[in-house]
C-alpha cells in the first residue's frame, strides 16, 4: 500500500513521461502489468473515438480500443480492475458528461479558500511553486478516474492571479498544462472580470468595443501560450466580485463577450450561476435567497452562445448539508448547464468528520428530469502527503471521478467496496467494517447537524461547528426565524413563492406537508414544533431523536475505526484517528447546543428522559 495513500499503488514510484494519452497508456500498461504475473494486453487507437474504450479479452490477452483519450481511460479501467479483483471486461462506454472539471480554489499566496487538506498544490508566497512529479502524479489520478478538465485558480481572483491570462505569468501556465496534458487534462484559468480596468481601460462594459479587443488581445495570447485551454471560469457579480451588471447589461451580455473572444480557439467560457445578493436585511421577509439564480436567469434561456456553460450550484442555497436540487436545472433548456458539487467538506465536516457523499449525489441526481452536459466539483485537495487531508476522503475524489463518468447509474456502495481495495488491498481484512462506515457517514453527519432542510445553523465565516443563530440576522439571506412556536421558512405561494420555481407536478408536491420529502420539510414549510410526521412523533421529537442518534453515530465510527489499529500504516490510522475523535466532541456539540436550543423556545423535554441542557 503506497505510505500517502492512493487508489494507484500498484504503479509503485515510476512515472510515465509520454507526452500524449496513447504514450502514456503504452508505458502505464506495461508499468502495472508487471504487477500482474501472467497478464497481457494490446492497445488500439480508435481515430474518433473521443473518450470512449472497450475492454475485449481474446486468446491473445486483453485489447483495450479506445478513442484518442479513451484508450488512457481504457488502460486504467483494465489495471484498476484487475488489482481490486474484478472482471474487467465492458463493452463500449462513454462518460455521461462530456466536460468532466474540477474547480481548485487555489491563490497563488499558497492558501485554498474552503480548503482543508493543506496549501496549494501549485502556488505559493504569490509565485508558482510545486513539485512537477506531484502534479504529474496527480494527473494520473485524474486520468484513472476520466476527469478531464481542471481550473487552477481560485473563482474569487485575487491578484497577482488575475495576471495569469497576460504573458507576465502564461509560461509559468503553460508548464503546468504541459505536465498535466498526457493524461487528457486540459486547463481552465478563472478569470476576473475587471481586468480590462486593472490593466489600464476605464471600464469592464462588455458592449464597449475596447474591452472587447481587449479580451480578443489576450485570448490570442493565452492560446499561443496553452493552443488546448479548455477555457475561461467567472464568477461575476456575486459576493463583491465585478461583472456587467455594474454597466448596465445582463449575464448574457457579459457572458457572449468572453466566449466570442475564446470560441475561435476552441475556448469554452464556464460562468457561474452563484448571484445573489448578499446584503439582505433580516427584516424583508419576501426576499428568498434561494430564489436568486433563477431570477437571475431563467429569462435569458436562448440568449447565451453556444460555447457558454452555464456551471450551477447544485442545490440554491450553497452546498448545504440538505437542500433541494436547484429549479434552475428544470428551465433553460437551450442553453448549456454544468451542474457543479462541492468535494470541499466546507459545510460537511472540514475533512475533520467522515462524510461519504455518493449517497447525496445519488438523491440530487435521481431528482433531476434531464441530466445538464457537463459536472464539476471544487475540489478537497492540497498538498498534504494523503491529498485530501483525511484519509477516507480521497474516497470521494475518486467516486466523484466515476460519479462524471458514470452518471445516474453510479453504485456508491461498489465505489466504495472498489476504492477500498485499490488503496488498502483487496484482502484488507476490514474491507467490510470500513465499507460500512462510509455508506454510514453521510446519514449520521446529517443527523446531528442542521435538521430536515433547515441549513444555515454552522459557525459564520468558518461553517464548522454549531451556532443556530450564527446567521440570523446577517447580510447573507441565511434565515430559519425559529421562535417560540415554529421554525422553518414557508416556501409555498403563501410564503416565498419559491417552490414555484420548479415545474408544477414537483411545486404541487413540495407545497404540500403530505408529500414533501420529510428530508426537507423545513426547507419548504414553516411547521409548529408539535407538527405530526408521518410516523406519529412530533417535528421536535424527530429534532431530538436526529440529534441524539447522530452523536451516538460518530461515537460509533471512532469505536470502528480504533478497531483497525495495526492494519494499516500508523500514519495513516492516527491521523484518521485524530479526525474521529474531533468528529465524536463536534457531534456531541451539535446534539447538545441544537436540542437545548429548541428546549429553550419550548419547553419541552425529550419524550425518553435524554440530557437535555437548559
Amino acid at each position: 500500500m503506497n505510505a500517502e495513500l492512493c487508489w494507484l499503488p500498484f504503479f509503485g514510484e515510476a512515472l510515465p513521461q509520454g507526452r500524449d494519452p496513447l504514450a502514456v497508456a503504452r508505458e502505464e500498461m506495461a508499468l502495472g502489468m508487471a504487477s500482474l504475473a501472467g497478464a497481457s494486453c494490446r492497445l488500439a487507437c480508435v481515430p474518433g473515438g473521443g473518450d470512449g474504450f472497450e475492454i475485449i479479452k481474446d486468446e491473445q490477452g486483453y485489447l483495450v480500443r479506445g478513442g484518442e483519450t479513451g484508450v488512457l481511460y481504457g488502460t486504467y479501467r483494465l489495471l484498476t480492475a484487475l488489482q481490486a479483483g474484478e472482471c474487467p471486461l465492458t463493452a463500449w462506454t462513454d462518460p455521461a458528461f462530456p466536460l468532466r472539471m474540477l474547480n481548485h480554489w487555489d491563490n497563488m499566496d499558497g492558501t485554498v479558500e474552503r480548503g482543508y487538506a493543506g496549501q496549494s498544490l501549485f502556488y505559493k508566497n504569490g509565485k508558482f511553486d510545486y513539485d512537477a512529479d506531484r502534479i504529474r502524479f496527480y494527473g494520473r489520478m485524474l486520468a484513472s478516474v476520466g476527469v478531464n478538465a481542471v481550473s487552477i485558480n481560485n473563482v474569487n481572483v485575487h491578484a497577482p492571479a488575475d495576471k495569469l491570462v497576460t504573458a507576465e505569468l502564461l509560461p509559468e501556465v503553460k508548464k503546468i498544462a504541459d505536465l498535466l496534458r498526457p493524461f487528457g487534462v486540459r486547463l481552465i484559468i478563472a478569470v476576473d472580470y475587471a481586468l480590462p480596468v486593472t490593466m489600464g481601460l476605464d471600464t469592464a462594459d462588455p458592449l464597449d468595443q475596447r474591452v472587447q479587443d481587449f479580451w480578443k488581445k489576450q485570448c490570442d495570447e493565452v492560446y499561443a501560450y496553452v493552443p488546448d485551454l479548455c477555457g475561461f471560469l467567472v464568477k461575476a457579480d456575486s459576493e463583491y466580485r465585478p461583472g456587467p451588471y455594474k454597466y448596465g447589461r445582463d449575464h448574457a451580455q457579459g457572458a457572449n463577450m468572453l466566449a466570442r473572444a475564446l470560441k475561435p480557439h476552441g475556448g469554452m467560457l464556464i460562468w457561474r450561476c452563484f448571484v445573489y445578493n448578499c446584503r439582505q436585511d433580516w427584516r424583508d421577509h419576501t426576499t428568498d435567497r434561494p430564489k436568486a439564480a433563477y431570477d437571475n436567469y431563467a429569462h435569458l434561456d436562448g440568449q447565451f452562445d453556444e460555447n457558454v456553460i452555464l456551471q450551477i450550484k447544485n442545490g440554491p442555497y450553497d452546498f448545504q448539508v440538505r437542500e433541494p436540487v436547484s429549479p434552475l436545472f428544470y428551465a433553460m433548456e437551450r442553453t448549456e448547464k454544468a451542474i457543479e458539487f462541492q468535494l470541499a467538506q466546507e459545510y460537511t465536516g472540514h475533512q475533520i468528520d467522515l462524510y461519504y457523499m455518493p449517497p447525496i449525489w445519488k438523491d440530487i441526481l435521481a431528482d433531476l428530469r434531464r441530466m445538464p452536459r457537463h459536472i464539476c466539483a471544487v475540489t478537497n485537495l492540497g498538498d498534504d502527503a494523503n491529498w485530501t487531508g483525511h484519509p477516507l476522503a480521497q474516497a470521494n475524489l475518486y467516486t466523484y471521478g466515476r460519479m462524471a463518468w458514470e452518471g445516474k447509474a453510479l453504485d456508491g456502495d461498489k465505489e466504495a467496496e472498489r476504492w477500498i481495495a485499490l488503496t488498502f488491498g483487496r484482502d484488507f481484512p476490514e474491507k467490510d467494517r470500513l465499507k460500512a462506515m462510509l455508506a454510514a457517514s453521510q446519514g449520521i453527519y446529517e443527523k446531528y447537524t442542521s435538521p430536515l432542510g433547515l441549513c444555515w445553523m454552522v459557525k459564520p465565516h468558518l461553517h464548522y461547528g454549531p451556532d443556530p443563530e450564527g446567521y440570523e440576522f446577517s447580510l447573507w439571506g441565511t434565515f430559519h426565524r425559529a421562535n417560540h412556536q415554529a421554525v422553518g421558512i414557508d416556501r409555498t405561494d403563501k410564503g416565498t413563492g419559491f417552490a414555484d420555481q420548479y415545474p408544477a407536478d414537483m411545486a404541487a408536491v413540495y407545497k404540500n406537508t403530505d408529500t414533501c420529502p420529510e428530508k426537507l420539510l423545513l426547507f419548504f414549510h414553516r411547521l409548529r414544533y408539535d407538527f405530526k410526521m408521518r410516523d406519529g412523533r412530533t417535528l421536535l421529537q424527530r429534532i431530538y431523536d436526529d440529534h441524539f442518534e447522530g452523536a451516538e453515530g460518530a461515537e460509533q465510527l471512532l469505536a470502528q475505526w480504533r478497531a483497525m489499529e495495526g492494519l494499516m500504516p500508523r500514519d495513516i490510522y492516527e491521523n484518521a484517528l485524530n479526525r474521529f475523535e474531533k468528529q465524536a466532541l463536534n457531534a456531541r456539540e451539535w446534539r447538545d447546543i441544537i436540542n437545548t436550543y429548541f428546549y429553550r423556545f419550548t419547553g419541552i423535554p425529550d419524550a425518553h428522559g435524554r440530557k437535555i441542557y437548559d
